[in-house]
This record gives structure tokens, sequence and C-alpha cells, in this order.
């Protein structure tokens, strides 16, 4: 058996889902628009940029978690599916993800946007397991802060690590095993793996496949 890891933002997606996600609640009047949208791009430039403080970041990210019932967040988040996250999915991501997937491979999406944002997401593509920094509950309800390691840069190997060793395996198990990203975030996972892929990288990660000979893709 095989191992396919997808990033999901700018990877899968056409898109970034956790800055989409805030621009949404920030059209539905749920986050204050002059305040929230200055501070979300400053994160996704941040990002962007390697110099995200994940930690920070989390705190913006999950604090509207923590304020509404779940019932209402779920409402919101089937209307960004429809609004936000359907756009963004393109018919390229669809036939690779089922390429893997009718190979019989094990395949994930690796993803530093928390689970509730992008569960549903992962559905949608079929793909049955999701590793992801997790919003923590009690009671069924959030708590605006994350639970363990956030899968980010180093964290995603970690968090990979520990979803395989709960299935009684771990990277050796595979013969050979795929990682796809867009982002030099993800450069410590990317090395870790037989056969890493770069899809429509930024320039960084570019200029990293290109010199390492890692194969480069549009999914766009």
């Amino acid at each position: 058996m095989d191992l396919v890891l997808f990033d999901l933002d700018n990877t899968l997606l056409a898109g970034d889902s956790d800055f989409e996600w805030a621009q949404f609640l920030i059209a539905q009047g749920v986050l204050d628009r002059e305040v929230q949208e200055a501070k979300n791009v400053r994160f996704y430039e941040q990002y962007k940029a390697g110099t995200l403080d994940i930690f920070e970041f989390l705190d913006f990210q999950l604090a509207p978690l923590a304020r509404h019932p779940r019932e209402q967040l779920d409402t919101w988040h089937r209307q960004f599916m429809a609004n936000s996250v359907a756009p963004m999915i393109t018919e390229k991501s669809r036939a690779l993800v089922r390429q893997h997937l009718d190979s019989g491979a094990l395949v994930a999406v690796v993803t530093a946007t928390n689970s509730f944002v992008t569960g549903p997401i992962v559905r949608e593509f079929g793909i049955p397991h999701l590793v992801a920094t997790i919003p923590a509950q009690e009671s069924g309800a959030f708590t605006g802060k994350p639970r363990g390691m956030p899968a980010f840069k180093a964290g995603k190997i970690e968090r990979v690590d520990a979803w395989l060793e709960s299935l009684g395996l771990y990277m050796g198990s595979f013969g050979r095993s795929w990682f796809y990203s867009d982002s030099h975030n993800d450069l410590p996972l990317m090395a870790r793996v037989t056969d890493p892929i770069a899809v429509d990288p930024d320039d960084t990660l570019r200029a990293h496949a290109q010199s390492a000979g890692w194969p480069v893709i549009s999914l766009r």
C-alpha cells in the first residue's frame, strides 16, 4: 500500500479556506470588518512569508467558534461551502484525488487549517482521513483554543506520525509516499516522503523543487 498526503489550501483548493472563512464571517457581519479584515490579511501575508506565529493566529481564528452555538456555526459553514469553497474546487483536483483513491492508497489531507473548517471540504473530495489542527471542545462547545500541536510546519510531521501510529503504521510501512503542497511552510514534511510534489508553488518552494528535481504541477 502507498501513502498519499495532500495539503489543502492553495493545493487541492484554488484558494485558501482559512482566509476565506474569516472573510465569510466578516461578510455575514459576525466579525467587525474594519478590525478583523486587516488582521486576516496580515496573518495571511505572514503565513506566505513564513513568519506566522501559529498560536497568535489560532487565537484569532478559533475565537469566533467559541462565541456561537454549534448549530449556528454549522449553518454558516454550509453557506460557506456553497458560496466560497465550491468555486475553489477544480476538476483537476478531483481527478487527482480519484486517481489515488482508486489505486488503493491510504489518502489523507494534512492541513494547518482547523478541522471544523476543513472537515466538510475533505469529505466533499471523498478523502477518508484528515490530519488538521484540532479546535478544542468541552461538551460539544468550542473553547477557542487548539488541542495538542497545531498541524503547521514541523507540527505536520508530529500529527501525521501520531495518526499513522493510531493505525498501527509508520512512514516506513509504505512502498511509496506522496505529499502534494504549494507552500514552503511544508518543506519539513515534503522532505519525509519518497515523492514530494510541488503544486502551483510559491516562489520559495518552486526554487527548492527545481533545485531538488521535484515535480512541479498545476491543479488550476
